[in-house]
Protein backbone atom coordinates (compact mmCIF):
# COMPACT_ATOMS: atom_id res chain seq x y z
CA UNK A 1 0.00 0.00 0.00
CA UNK A 2 1.36 3.19 -1.04
CA UNK A 3 0.91 6.15 1.65
CA UNK A 4 2.37 8.85 -0.42
CA UNK A 5 1.45 11.82 -2.07
CA UNK A 6 0.47 10.92 -6.11
CA UNK A 7 2.55 12.96 -8.54
CA UNK A 8 -0.25 15.32 -8.91
CA UNK A 9 -0.42 16.24 -5.42
CA UNK A 10 3.55 16.84 -5.47
CA UNK A 11 3.12 19.01 -7.93
CA UNK A 12 0.22 20.74 -5.95
CA UNK A 13 2.46 20.66 -3.08
CA UNK A 14 5.31 22.04 -4.83
CA UNK A 15 3.10 24.68 -6.48
CA UNK A 16 1.90 25.73 -2.85
CA UNK A 17 5.32 26.09 -1.57
CA UNK A 18 6.68 28.53 -4.30
CA UNK A 19 3.07 30.30 -4.24
CA UNK A 20 3.79 30.93 -0.64
CA UNK A 21 7.60 31.39 -0.95
CA UNK A 22 6.42 34.69 -2.57
CA UNK A 23 3.32 35.78 -0.87
CA UNK A 24 4.09 34.84 2.71
CA UNK A 25 7.73 35.85 3.61
CA UNK A 26 8.35 35.83 7.64
CA UNK A 27 8.05 39.31 7.21
CA UNK A 28 4.34 39.17 6.52
CA UNK A 29 3.55 37.11 9.59
CA UNK A 30 5.69 39.79 11.58
CA UNK A 31 3.36 42.31 10.29
CA UNK A 32 0.37 40.29 12.20
CA UNK A 33 2.02 40.67 14.64
CA UNK A 34 3.26 43.82 15.09
CA UNK A 35 -0.21 44.95 14.13
CA UNK A 36 -2.93 44.31 16.87
CA UNK A 37 -5.75 45.37 14.71
CA UNK A 38 -4.72 43.36 11.44
CA UNK A 39 -5.64 39.71 12.80
CA UNK A 40 -4.92 38.23 9.45
CA UNK A 41 -3.16 39.04 6.20
CA UNK A 42 -6.12 40.11 3.98
CA UNK A 43 -4.78 40.37 0.73
CA UNK A 44 -2.67 36.48 1.76
CA UNK A 45 -6.10 35.76 1.99
CA UNK A 46 -7.91 36.93 -0.81
CA UNK A 47 -4.82 35.28 -2.59
CA UNK A 48 -5.35 32.17 -1.09
CA UNK A 49 -9.33 32.29 -2.40
CA UNK A 50 -7.94 32.76 -5.85
CA UNK A 51 -5.65 29.48 -5.96
CA UNK A 52 -9.20 27.76 -5.23
CA UNK A 53 -7.44 25.79 -2.18
CA UNK A 54 -10.48 26.45 -0.31
CA UNK A 55 -12.63 24.96 -2.73
CA UNK A 56 -10.55 21.82 -3.06
CA UNK A 57 -12.52 19.43 -1.26
CA UNK A 58 -15.78 21.28 -1.72
CA UNK A 59 -18.70 19.51 -4.12
CA UNK A 60 -18.50 20.82 -7.88
CA UNK A 61 -22.18 21.88 -7.26
CA UNK A 62 -21.80 24.08 -4.54
CA UNK A 63 -18.60 26.04 -6.65
CA UNK A 64 -15.71 23.83 -5.34
CA UNK A 65 -13.45 21.72 -6.90
CA UNK A 66 -14.58 18.24 -6.08
CA UNK A 67 -10.96 16.86 -5.12
CA UNK A 68 -10.26 14.90 -2.50
CA UNK A 69 -8.66 15.44 1.56
CA UNK A 70 -5.30 13.80 0.26
CA UNK A 71 -5.13 17.46 -1.87
CA UNK A 72 -6.08 19.65 1.16
CA UNK A 73 -3.32 17.71 3.19
CA UNK A 74 -0.76 18.66 0.41
CA UNK A 75 -1.68 22.37 0.96
CA UNK A 76 -2.39 22.58 4.97
CA UNK A 77 1.40 20.73 5.07
CA UNK A 78 2.78 23.99 2.60
CA UNK A 79 0.49 26.39 4.95
CA UNK A 80 2.02 24.86 8.03
CA UNK A 81 5.26 25.20 7.15
CA UNK A 82 4.68 29.17 5.53
CA UNK A 83 3.31 29.52 9.11
CA UNK A 84 0.53 31.30 7.02
CA UNK A 85 -1.52 33.81 9.13
CA UNK A 86 -5.03 33.60 7.92
CA UNK A 87 -7.83 31.58 9.23
CA UNK A 88 -7.65 28.96 6.54
CA UNK A 89 -7.82 25.88 9.42
CA UNK A 90 -11.38 27.69 10.81
CA UNK A 91 -12.47 27.89 7.37
CA UNK A 92 -11.57 24.40 5.34
CA UNK A 93 -11.07 22.22 7.79
CA UNK A 94 -14.19 23.21 10.60
CA UNK A 95 -17.08 24.89 8.80
CA UNK A 96 -16.76 23.61 5.63
CA UNK A 97 -15.97 20.26 6.53
CA UNK A 98 -18.92 20.46 8.87
CA UNK A 99 -21.05 22.10 6.76
CA UNK A 100 -20.69 19.47 3.69
CA UNK A 101 -21.00 16.45 6.24
CA UNK A 102 -24.59 17.63 8.02
CA UNK A 103 -25.73 20.73 6.13
CA UNK A 104 -29.32 21.27 4.35
CA UNK A 105 -28.78 21.49 0.93
CA UNK A 106 -30.16 25.07 2.03
CA UNK A 107 -27.32 25.35 3.90
CA UNK A 108 -24.41 24.44 1.78
CA UNK A 109 -25.78 26.77 -0.88
CA UNK A 110 -25.92 29.78 1.55
CA UNK A 111 -22.16 29.25 2.47
CA UNK A 112 -20.48 27.33 0.48
CA UNK A 113 -19.92 29.29 -2.63
CA UNK A 114 -18.90 32.33 -0.13
CA UNK A 115 -16.32 29.46 1.51
CA UNK A 116 -15.16 28.72 -2.03
CA UNK A 117 -14.47 32.42 -2.91
CA UNK A 118 -13.02 33.44 0.29
CA UNK A 119 -15.91 35.72 0.93
CA UNK A 120 -16.54 34.08 4.41
CA UNK A 121 -14.59 32.99 7.26
CA UNK A 122 -15.86 30.62 9.51
CA UNK A 123 -15.13 29.64 13.58
CA UNK A 124 -15.78 26.07 15.67
CA UNK A 125 -17.17 27.04 18.99
CA UNK A 126 -17.63 24.07 21.11
CA UNK A 127 -15.75 24.68 24.41
CA UNK A 128 -16.38 27.37 27.13
CA UNK A 129 -13.27 26.67 29.59
CA UNK A 130 -9.68 25.34 28.40
CA UNK A 131 -9.64 21.76 28.65
CA UNK A 132 -11.07 18.97 27.12
CA UNK A 133 -14.63 19.07 25.26
CA UNK A 134 -16.81 17.41 27.82
CA UNK A 135 -20.89 17.41 27.45
CA UNK A 136 -21.28 18.80 31.05
CA UNK A 137 -18.95 21.49 30.36
CA UNK A 138 -21.54 22.94 27.91
CA UNK A 139 -23.68 25.28 28.96
CA UNK A 140 -24.61 27.26 26.26
CA UNK A 141 -28.75 26.65 24.98
CA UNK A 142 -30.88 26.78 21.92
CA UNK A 143 -34.32 27.35 22.66
CA UNK A 144 -37.22 28.14 19.86
CA UNK A 145 -34.00 28.31 17.61
CA UNK A 146 -32.21 31.07 19.49
CA UNK A 147 -28.65 30.94 20.94
CA UNK A 148 -27.81 32.06 24.43
CA UNK A 149 -24.53 31.49 26.60
CA UNK A 150 -20.76 32.28 25.71
CA UNK A 151 -17.94 29.79 24.31
CA UNK A 152 -14.32 30.36 24.73
CA UNK A 153 -11.41 30.36 23.33
CA UNK A 154 -13.02 30.59 19.88
CA UNK A 155 -9.60 30.59 17.06
CA UNK A 156 -10.12 33.56 14.73
CA UNK A 157 -13.53 34.53 16.80
CA UNK A 158 -12.57 37.87 15.91
CA UNK A 159 -13.03 37.45 12.56
CA UNK A 160 -15.18 34.84 11.38
CA UNK A 161 -18.90 35.54 9.76
CA UNK A 162 -20.41 32.43 10.99
CA UNK A 163 -19.57 29.94 13.63
CA UNK A 164 -20.76 25.91 14.09
CA UNK A 165 -21.63 26.04 17.99
CA UNK A 166 -22.26 23.08 20.14
CA UNK A 167 -25.01 23.77 22.50
CA UNK A 168 -27.58 21.92 24.61
CA UNK A 169 -30.60 21.41 23.32
CA UNK A 170 -33.28 19.99 25.73
CA UNK A 171 -32.03 16.87 27.74
CA UNK A 172 -29.22 16.67 25.15
CA UNK A 173 -26.71 18.31 22.73
CA UNK A 174 -26.81 19.46 19.09
CA UNK A 175 -24.68 21.11 16.54
CA UNK A 176 -26.13 25.25 15.08
CA UNK A 177 -24.43 27.26 12.38
CA UNK A 178 -24.82 31.14 13.42
CA UNK A 179 -24.47 33.95 11.77
CA UNK A 180 -22.42 36.21 13.61
CA UNK A 181 -22.99 39.83 11.91
CA UNK A 182 -26.06 40.23 14.59
CA UNK A 183 -26.19 42.88 17.13
CA UNK A 184 -26.90 39.71 19.66
CA UNK A 185 -23.65 38.36 19.55
CA UNK A 186 -20.66 40.18 21.33
CA UNK A 187 -17.07 39.13 20.88
CA UNK A 188 -13.89 40.05 22.72
CA UNK A 189 -10.33 39.43 22.09
CA UNK A 190 -8.42 36.78 24.21
CA UNK A 191 -4.64 36.99 24.55
CA UNK A 192 -3.14 34.38 23.08
CA UNK A 193 1.09 33.39 22.80
CA UNK A 194 0.27 33.52 18.85
CA UNK A 195 -1.52 36.57 17.95
CA UNK A 196 -1.30 35.80 13.95
CA UNK A 197 -4.04 33.30 15.06
CA UNK A 198 -6.03 34.86 17.04
CA UNK A 199 -9.05 33.61 19.46
CA UNK A 200 -11.62 35.25 21.25
CA UNK A 201 -14.45 34.79 24.00
CA UNK A 202 -18.34 34.88 21.66
CA UNK A 203 -21.42 35.77 23.93
CA UNK A 204 -24.81 35.09 22.81
CA UNK A 205 -28.05 36.08 23.58
CA UNK A 206 -30.38 35.36 21.31
CA UNK A 207 -28.99 35.02 18.24
CA UNK A 208 -30.45 32.99 15.54
CA UNK A 209 -29.58 29.44 15.20
CA UNK A 210 -29.92 26.45 12.31
CA UNK A 211 -29.22 22.91 13.50
CA UNK A 212 -26.82 20.93 11.64
CA UNK A 213 -27.37 17.10 11.62
CA UNK A 214 -30.24 15.55 13.95
CA UNK A 215 -31.17 16.49 17.53
CA UNK A 216 -29.28 15.13 20.30
CA UNK A 217 -26.50 14.13 18.09
CA UNK A 218 -24.31 17.25 19.04
CA UNK A 219 -21.37 15.63 20.92
CA UNK A 220 -20.96 12.64 18.16
CA UNK A 221 -20.84 15.34 14.92
CA UNK A 222 -18.80 17.88 17.10
CA UNK A 223 -16.62 14.72 17.88
CA UNK A 224 -16.11 13.55 14.18
CA UNK A 225 -15.42 17.59 12.93
CA UNK A 226 -12.63 17.08 15.41
CA UNK A 227 -11.37 13.73 14.01
CA UNK A 228 -11.34 15.31 10.68
CA UNK A 229 -9.82 18.91 11.49
CA UNK A 230 -6.89 16.69 13.40
CA UNK A 231 -5.69 14.81 10.14
CA UNK A 232 -5.83 18.33 8.64
CA UNK A 233 -4.36 20.05 11.28
CA UNK A 234 -1.45 17.04 11.78
CA UNK A 235 0.03 17.81 8.54
CA UNK A 236 0.11 22.02 9.19
CA UNK A 237 2.11 20.60 12.27
CA UNK A 238 4.37 18.39 10.62
CA UNK A 239 5.47 21.54 7.42
CA UNK A 240 6.22 23.54 10.44
CA UNK A 241 8.16 20.57 12.49
CA UNK A 242 10.09 20.34 8.88
CA UNK A 243 10.58 24.08 8.97
CA UNK A 244 12.21 24.52 12.28
CA UNK A 245 14.20 21.28 11.62
CA UNK A 246 15.58 23.18 8.35
CA UNK A 247 16.25 26.96 10.52
CA UNK A 248 18.48 24.59 12.84
CA UNK A 249 20.52 22.79 10.08
CA UNK A 250 21.52 25.76 8.39
CA UNK A 251 22.15 28.03 11.08
CA UNK A 252 24.30 25.11 12.57
CA UNK A 253 26.73 24.46 9.20
CA UNK A 254 27.29 28.38 9.49
CA UNK A 255 27.68 29.38 12.99
CA UNK A 256 31.36 28.96 14.46
CA UNK A 257 31.95 28.43 18.00
CA UNK A 258 35.36 27.40 19.11
CA UNK A 259 36.63 27.36 15.60
CA UNK A 260 34.20 25.10 14.52
CA UNK A 261 30.85 24.65 12.78
CA UNK A 262 28.77 24.13 15.96
CA UNK A 263 27.12 21.16 13.52
CA UNK A 264 30.22 18.78 13.98
CA UNK A 265 29.41 18.87 17.77
CA UNK A 266 27.96 15.85 18.87
CA UNK A 267 25.35 17.36 21.13
CA UNK A 268 24.10 19.23 18.11
CA UNK A 269 24.17 16.26 15.86
CA UNK A 270 21.78 14.39 18.54
CA UNK A 271 19.07 16.95 18.42
CA UNK A 272 18.96 17.60 15.04
CA UNK A 273 18.76 14.06 15.02
CA UNK A 274 16.15 13.58 17.48
CA UNK A 275 14.11 15.91 15.75
CA UNK A 276 14.06 14.51 12.37
CA UNK A 277 13.00 11.04 13.88
CA UNK A 278 10.27 12.77 15.50
CA UNK A 279 9.32 14.38 12.39
CA UNK A 280 9.17 11.13 10.59
CA UNK A 281 7.23 9.62 12.81
CA UNK A 282 4.59 12.51 13.08
CA UNK A 283 4.46 12.11 8.98
CA UNK A 284 3.65 8.39 8.51
CA UNK A 285 0.64 8.69 11.62
CA UNK A 286 0.01 11.93 8.94
CA UNK A 287 -0.52 9.63 6.01
CA UNK A 288 -2.29 6.86 8.09
CA UNK A 289 -4.61 9.94 8.68
CA UNK A 290 -5.00 11.56 5.53
CA UNK A 291 -5.69 7.88 4.32
CA UNK A 292 -8.35 7.22 6.38
CA UNK A 293 -9.93 10.48 6.34
CA UNK A 294 -10.13 10.08 1.96
CA UNK A 295 -11.37 6.05 2.03
CA UNK A 296 -14.36 7.31 4.85
CA UNK A 297 -12.31 4.30 7.18
CA UNK A 298 -13.90 3.65 10.16
CA UNK A 299 -10.19 3.36 11.12
CA UNK A 300 -10.51 7.31 11.42
CA UNK A 301 -11.08 8.01 15.02
CA UNK A 302 -8.05 6.31 15.85
CA UNK A 303 -5.91 7.15 12.91
CA UNK A 304 -7.07 11.51 13.60
CA UNK A 305 -5.74 10.85 17.52
CA UNK A 306 -2.17 9.61 16.37
CA UNK A 307 -1.50 11.62 14.11
CA UNK A 308 -2.65 15.32 15.96
CA UNK A 309 -0.51 13.18 19.04
CA UNK A 310 2.95 12.34 17.14
CA UNK A 311 2.62 15.67 14.94
CA UNK A 312 1.30 18.21 18.27
CA UNK A 313 4.83 16.34 19.73
CA UNK A 314 6.67 16.74 16.81
CA UNK A 315 6.20 20.43 16.53
CA UNK A 316 6.59 21.55 19.86
CA UNK A 317 10.07 19.12 20.19
CA UNK A 318 11.42 20.79 16.41
CA UNK A 319 10.42 24.39 18.07
CA UNK A 320 12.06 23.91 21.21
CA UNK A 321 15.35 22.55 19.87
CA UNK A 322 15.48 24.37 16.96
CA UNK A 323 15.92 27.72 19.30
CA UNK A 324 18.17 26.41 21.65
CA UNK A 325 20.43 25.25 18.43
CA UNK A 326 20.38 29.25 17.27
CA UNK A 327 21.37 30.03 20.70
CA UNK A 328 20.66 33.12 22.56
CA UNK A 329 20.21 34.92 19.28
CA UNK A 330 16.94 32.10 18.79
CA UNK A 331 15.35 33.94 21.86
CA UNK A 332 15.20 37.47 20.34
CA UNK A 333 12.50 39.04 18.02
CA UNK A 334 15.12 39.50 15.15
CA UNK A 335 15.48 35.68 14.76
CA UNK A 336 12.20 33.86 13.30
CA UNK A 337 12.78 30.91 15.99
CA UNK A 338 10.01 32.34 17.97
CA UNK A 339 7.24 32.14 15.59
CA UNK A 340 7.88 28.34 15.00
CA UNK A 341 7.70 28.42 18.41
CA UNK A 342 4.52 30.72 18.89
CA UNK A 343 2.66 28.44 16.10
CA UNK A 344 3.54 24.95 17.76
CA UNK A 345 2.10 26.01 20.98
CA UNK A 346 -1.17 27.32 18.93
CA UNK A 347 -1.55 24.85 16.71
CA UNK A 348 -1.34 22.02 20.15
CA UNK A 349 -4.28 23.34 21.45
CA UNK A 350 -6.72 24.72 18.91
CA UNK A 351 -9.10 21.61 18.62
CA UNK A 352 -8.13 20.59 22.22
CA UNK A 353 -4.67 20.15 23.97
CA UNK A 354 -2.26 16.73 23.97
CA UNK A 355 -3.46 15.21 26.75
CA UNK A 356 -7.18 14.90 25.60
CA UNK A 357 -5.96 13.48 22.35
CA UNK A 358 -3.58 10.89 24.04
CA UNK A 359 -7.03 9.99 26.00
CA UNK A 360 -8.78 9.61 22.86
CA UNK A 361 -6.32 7.54 21.64
CA UNK A 362 -5.88 5.15 24.02
CA UNK A 363 -9.80 5.03 24.19
CA UNK A 364 -9.12 3.50 20.66
CA UNK A 365 -6.48 1.62 21.07
CA UNK A 366 -8.54 -0.11 24.36
CA UNK A 367 -11.73 -0.78 22.33
CA UNK A 368 -9.57 -1.86 19.12
CA UNK A 369 -8.41 -4.19 21.45
CA UNK A 370 -11.22 -5.63 23.18
CA UNK A 371 -13.17 -5.93 19.69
Amino acid sequence: MDFDFSADQKLLKDQARRFLGRHCPASAVRAVLDDPQRQYDRDLWREIAAQGWLATTLPLEYGGLGLGHVDLCAIAEELGRALAPVPFASTAYFLAETLVAEGTDAQKRTWLPRIAAGEAIGCFAVTERPGALVAASVQARVEGGRLTGVKAPVTDGLVADVAVVLAREGPGHSLFLVDLSGEDVARAPLQTLDPSRGAARLAFSGAPAERLGEVGEGMALAEAALARAAVLLAFEQVGGADRALEMARDYAMTRYAFGRLIGSYQAIKHKLADVYIGNELARSNAYYGAWALEAGSADLPLAAAAARVAASEAYWVAAKESLQVHGGVGFTWAADCHLHYRRAQQLALVAGGTKAWKERLARQLQWRNAA
